[in-house]
């Protein structure tokens, strides 16, 4: 739900930081784009190729970053990252609904929840759950016994939490995503599958977001971890065991097998597919596509996608890939001949 009367651009800047340039009584009460914002608007310029706009912009005012403040005569909020501080605009413009505090009378609970809470319909919180303050649990979830969850945390619809998980504070988790369900264990006894119970849990540490329908499995032995300031997109399956660092970002469709263990820092692209038992260092970033199937010591970008070209051309081309063996045999061959030859003459 918008502000209702809107914010002065001097009470933003008072509550955000950054500088002031023009008039500070200017009210703004929504964000937009540069293209489609209009009166009582405030936009953002992050990207330099659509600084034109400013030129052509019905906003009420602008974010922008130092280097391009004086190309509009708009009143202006100057920060070196116009793109972080629009997004802290927009959540100050956009608090969201506040639901009911206590616990709705169709929930069922097994444990004490703090008054500060909210528990929407139909949840079930489980025996021994520790639950901190403020935290806001929507319609359908299940909470599992001997959960943790910590303060602030905002748990959308029918979210499960398997039993023992630990969720840090400030956690946003999306509906339908499923936290600590059992990781794909199995032991090969001649022609059948032997299920090995996953006796560990799933650790979240704090600020940490995970989308809609996204999967944690629950370790096998150890833990699988999720570090502080994690950012998860939908769709995402992780395997048991796994361990990613702090301030790390994954997109959408991502798939990252058992035991693998991501940096600090890194970022891997949509529908990227981490192989099983690797390791990523700091500041490693995976391009959308790519399979990894070897340990990446080193920070810096990673891609192994194949361009996309005509059918017709893709086959051609495939083709010639198998005969890369081949063909650099014979270099090698032709290379050792040629040099038999200089010494020769």
């Amino acid at each position: 739900m918008p502000v209702e009367k809107g914010l002065r651009l001097d009470e933003i800047v008072t509550r955000l930081g950054g500088t002031l340039e023009g008039d500070g009584s200017v009210i703004v009460s929504q964000v937009a784009s540069l293209s489609s914002a209009g009166a009582g608007q405030i936009a953002f310029l992050s990207n330099p190729k659509f600084r034109q706009q400013l030129n052509t912009t019905k906003a009420a005012a602008i974010i922008l970053s130092p280097q391009f403040s004086s190309d509009t005569p708009l009143p202006r909020i100057v920060h070196s990252n116009p793109y972080a501080y629009y997004a802290r605009v927009v959540a100050l413009l956009n608090p969201g609904n506040r639901r009911p505090l206590g616990v709705h009378a169709s929930a069922v609970v097994h444990s004490e929840i703090p008054s500060s809470a909210s528990i929407g319909e139909h949840v079930v919180v489980g025996v021994g759950v520790s639950m901190g303050d403020n935290v806001t649990v929507y319609p359908g979830c299940v909470i599992g016994d001997g959960v943790s969850i910590g303060d602030d945390s905002l748990i959308y619809p029918n979210v499960v939490i398997y039993h023992d998980c630990a969720i840090g504070r400030r956690a946003i988790i999306q509906a339908g995503a499923i936290i600590g369900g059992d990781g794909f264990g199995f032991a090969k006894e001649d022609k059948r599958w032997i299920k090995i119970p996953q006796i560990g849990r799933v650790i979240i540490g704090d600020d940490v977001e995970i989308g809609a329908n996204t999967t944690i499995d629950r370790g096998a032995l150890d833990d699988t971890v999720i570090g502080d300031g994690v950012k998860l997109d939908n769709q995402i399956q992780i395997a048991h065991n796994v361990n990613i660092g702090d301030h790390t970002a994954i997109a959408g469709c991502v798939g990252i097998a058992g035991s693998t263990k991501i940096g600090q820092d890194c970022t891997v692209g949509g529908a990227g597919m981490i192989v099983g038992h690797l390791d990523l260092a700091d500041d490693v970033h995976i391009s959308a596509g790519t399979m990894v199937t070897k340990s990446l010591r080193k920070p810096g970008q990673y891609t192994s996608i194949y361009p996309l070209e005509a059918h017709e051309e893709w086959l051609h081309n495939a083709a010639q890939i198998k005969r890369l063996g081949k063909l650099a045999e014979r270099v090698s061959e032709l290379e050792r001949k040629l040099e038999q030859m200089e010494k020769t003459s």
